[in-house]
């Protein structure tokens, strides 16, 4: 499980305490359950696209911080929820002026995500609104069971990192019907797979989340049947609301594998005329399927 902690002041907090965010996955929890008005601002990592587990335009009708002690003390909130990692001065600083703070980890399946989203809406006087929201993930994962084979595939992540079997983006991985070749090599999360072992023993698919140097590399594009497919690096980062939206365009890869949308007669005439391989115009080899 996940690890959840409330360090409470002295003073005793109101049923739903107004907030600060300074996580960028708690900013996307909060944002679906925290009552109006009760989340003062979230975190600056959530204002730009790179770095966002939440759709920008909902992101950005809260206020956002830098994370420092003064920006937050400026708003008076009676809780901040921050990771384990806050920076011990900002966490003195809180503590002096009476502010609550909620410790998250990172959720590494779903049952700790469950469980975060849990001990939120406890800790913020919302758990009605977390429970719905906690029901409508489960559910998202119960429908994204794949009964047919599966296939190998390659995820990798910004700056050519892969997840490891005890990571959730494995889990998603596994229950939208591909075998990681990553967390199958027996690699941890944030491991480095070297191109000659992809090479010496290559997957059906790539799952592009991100850029690195190994996606970049034209070795790649040589490899005969090997598809690629982009996933959105943001729907890795956190679990939470990102979870079903990860899990669907996981589904929609897998429903293309082997079977890549038909171009128009257009297209089609274009690309024959060009000299190009129409088979990998429209997404075999490493055509890239948007």
């Amino acid at each position: 499980m996940v690890g959840c902690s409330v360090d409470v002041p002295n003073r005793e907090l109101p049923k739903q305490p107004t907030i600060v965010s300074l996580n960028p996955c708690a900013d996307a929890i909060l944002a679906e359950i925290a009552a109006p008005g009760q989340l003062l601002a979230i975190s600056h990592y959530s204002h730009a696209e790179r770095s966002a587990s939440m759709p920008l335009e909902e992101a950005r009708r809260f206020a956002a911080t830098g994370g420092t002690a003064e920006e937050v003390l400026a708003l008076s909130p009676d809780m901040v929820v921050a990771d384990t990692f806050l920076a011990p001065a900002t966490r003195a600083a809180l503590e002096e002026a009476g502010i609550a703070i909620h410790s998250i980890g990172i959720a590494q399946d779903l049952e700790a995500s469950l469980g975060q989203i849990a001990a939120l809406g406890e800790a913020t006087g919302n758990a009605q609104e977390a429970a719905r929201l906690s029901s409508d993930i489960a559910s998202a994962w119960a429908s994204a069971s794949y009964e047919g084979e599966p296939v190998t595939a390659l995820l990798i992540q910004e700056g050519d990192i892969v997840p490891g079997a005890t990571s959730l983006a494995h889990a998603m991985m596994e229950r939208s019907g591909f075998v990681s070749l990553s967390a199958a090599r027996g690699l941890g999360q944030g491991a480095h797979l070297p191109l000659e072992r992809v090479l010496a023993d290559p997957p059906d698919v790539v799952i592009a989340a991100g850029s690195g140097r190994m996606l970049d590399h034209p070795v790649l594009s040589q490899l005969d049947g090997l598809e690629r497919f982009e996933l959105d690096s943001t729907l890795l980062y956190c679990g939470g609301p990102t979870i079903p939206r990860a899990l669907a365009r996981l589904g929609e890869i897998r429903a293309l594998i082997h079977h890549p949308p038909t171009p128009s007669s257009e297209e089609e005439g274009e690309t024959v005329a060009s000299g190009q391989n129409p088979l990998l115009f429209r997404g075999g080899g490493m055509g890239v399927v948007p």
